[in-house]
């Protein structure tokens, strides 16, 4: 994975709680946005970490152009701040996770390991916003409706919701993950889903997922097990 943060402190503060991981390997650090997308490029990484607030290029902006120009590589945003309209950029430049400087450790290996096998994380501490703030945009959007999804594709958008990534996904339905993929991108685009986080809380608003089905822990005061997708 990719660390990019201004701060060369924060930087090796990262690497060391991710050195606990012995399969988590960083390839490369970045000091700003810029230096950040060029090393991608160079070593495509699994994940790429980035601060938000950074000189140059910032963190959302250089989101972007990963989401363009290297799609395949998981992006997560570490900030200070949780801000909703951080939080909500994030989500529309096409980022996986969300996290916090001040979450406990853990959060930030639950977090690369999560979006490290191709799934989506946020911070427990801005979670419980983004459901409420994605609840709302679906009851503004009504043609949202779950109802131009095959039934394979109704299967993989339960898997979604219930925070599995594209190979848990694929054992799961004894596909391919290529095909999984694909199934994914056409889930999202139905659902005019801007990311797996959305088309998670769609998954289990339309009871495709169990409230006793998902992580067994807790996100911003509420159960994993009712808002599925979100954190390890």
């Amino acid at each position: 994975m990719l660390i990019a943060d201004d701060e060369a402190m924060i930087r090796a503060g990262v690497r060391a709680i991710l050195a606990r991981d012995p399969h988590v390997e960083v390839v490369a650090e970045a000091g700003d946005g810029h230096e950040a997308v060029a090393l991608t490029r160079r070593h495509r990484p699994d994940v790429v970490l980035l601060d938000i607030q950074m000189p140059g290029l910032d963190g959302l902006t250089a989101a972007a152009r990963l989401h363009r120009e290297a799609a395949a590589v998981g992006v997560i945003m570490l900030t200070t701040f949780g801000q909703d309209e951080y939080v909500t950029r994030a989500l529309e430049e096409g980022a996986d996770g969300f996290l916090l400087k001040a979450d406990d450790p853990r959060e930030l290996l639950n977090g690369v390991r999560a979006v490290g096998a191709g799934g989506a994380y946020l911070s427990p501490r801005v979670a419980g916003r983004v459901i409420a703030g994605m609840r709302a945009h679906r009851a503004a959007h009504p043609h949202r409706s779950l109802e131009r999804l095959t039934e394979r594709e109704r299967e993989v958008l339960a898997g979604l919701g219930t925070g599995l990534s594209n190979a848990e996904i694929a054992s799961r339905l004894h596909l391919v993950e290529g095909t999984v993929k694909a199934h994914v991108s056409a889930v999202l685009a139905k659902l005019g889903a801007r990311n797996r986080v959305e088309a998670a809380i769609a998954a289990y608003e339309a009871g495709l997922v169990p409230p006793a089905v998902g992580r067994d822990d807790t996100v911003a005061g509420e159960s994993r097990r009712a808002a599925p997708g979100f954190g390890e």
